[in-house]
């Protein structure tokens, strides 16, 4: 597949698209790419793109490098997992993305062309983010020291509604916690309900704090 012909494919796509080459410079920018990071095509053709990007994981460490280790995989025909990544925009602000690979082989040339499909993840990445700072604070208050608070009697919890805690205590977010139980989101919400009623609590911050205290998780 030529250049040219991989960037009419990527215009087909609403993802924030663009392709490498070989080399690890920019041959192909959708305009949904020009929309979401700010750059104009002619600002980015024949451009590296780990400058461009800076890319970072969620634990501030570097993604974007050269050489690219995604084109030394896409040669070898290894399989690349989509990914979560904090990219650089054109003005400065940083925002999540996440990132899917498609690599094709110029029949041609018998060079590579590396295609990055990205879609905006931000708002979902600031919930999990919340989700785990308001699951520390409950750590913090559930080590006060235990006569400060008057605990009122509670019912016993299921295996699983401790599991649900549990993982929910890790910072995990309601999808993440239904998916590693093997259940719907809707029963996830059924659980929590059961749950604050046996612990005379009102959300599952409070059912968290108060699990924690009376040793069940």
């Amino acid at each position: 597949m030529l250049a040219g012909d991989l960037s009419k494919l990527l215009e087909g796509t609403a993802d924030a698209a663009f392709a490498v080459n070989d080399e690890g410079l920019i041959c192909a920018w959708n305009r949904a790419a020009e929309k979401l990071f700010g750059y104009p095509v002619a600002e980015v053709l024949d451009q590296p793109c780990a400058p461009l990007f800076q890319g970072r994981s969620s634990l501030g460490t570097q993604i974007c490098g050269e050489p690219c280790s995604l084109i030394e995989c896409a040669v070898l025909n290894k399989e690349i997992p989509s990914y979560d990544m904090g990219v650089k925009l054109r003005s400065g602000r940083r925002l999540w993305v996440n990132v899917s690979i498609l690599a094709f082989r110029d029949e041609r040339t018998n060079r590579h062309l590396v295609a990055h499909l990205m879609r905006n993840i931000s708002r979902g990445k600031k919930a999990e983010e919340l989700t785990q700072k308001l699951m520390r604070i409950a750590h913090q208050i559930s080590a006060l020291p235990r006569e400060n608070l008057l605990l009122a009697t509670a019912l016993p919890l299921t295996e699983r509604e401790r599991r649900v805690l549990e993982l929910l205590a890790q910072g995990k977010t309601s999808s993440s916690v239904a998916g590693e139980l093997g259940i719907e989101v809707a029963t996830l919400r059924n659980h929590l309900h059961h749950i604050n009623k046996k612990l005379h609590t009102h959300n599952r911050l409070e059912a968290v704090i108060q699990a924690t205290k009376r040793g069940m998780i």
